[in-house]
């Protein structure tokens, strides 16, 4: 089986996280500066196989679309002609950060830990995973 791969977008930064080889555990994978990131995910398929990149949806609460899926757009259309065979889905991405913050105290990290937005990014980036994977039949 191939990986999923996940996708927490951002202005500055852009959260990663996947799968193992048989889509049973979601696990952080880094955080990547978001002018480097098709070129992070273009040199990462090429020497892992991913099946499919699942992008986090930012949505208000009244379902309108965040100001970000502007960029996000941009994103997905130089994405598929980058790695044009990967199945890309999208995942409403709605709380994850907060998810994420509670996660990281839950954890026992200190305050100046927690302060790290790059964790942060990579922790959404693995909830927005485990929801798709819990999504699925």
């Amino acid at each position: 089986m191939a990986r999923i791969l996940a996708i927490d977008y951002g202005k500055k930064r852009t959260g990663l996280a996947v799968t193992d080889e048989l889509q049973i555990i979601a696990s952080g994978l880094t955080t990547v500066p978001t002018k480097d990131l098709l070129t992070f995910l273009n040199d990462y398929c090429k020497n892992e196989q991913v099946e499919t990149i699942v992008v986090g949806e930012p949505k208000r609460l009244h379902d309108e679309a965040s100001d970000i899926e502007v960029d996000i757009s941009r994103f997905l259309k130089k994405l598929d002609k980058v790695l044009p065979g990967i199945k890309v889905v999208r995942m409403d991405e709605r709380f994850t950060s907060k998810m994420a913050f509670q996660s990281l105290i839950d954890s026992g990290l200190s305050k100046k830990k927690r302060q790290n937005k790059a964790l942060l990014d990579e922790v959404s980036a693995t909830i927005i995973l485990q929801s798709y994977m819990d999504s699925r039949p």
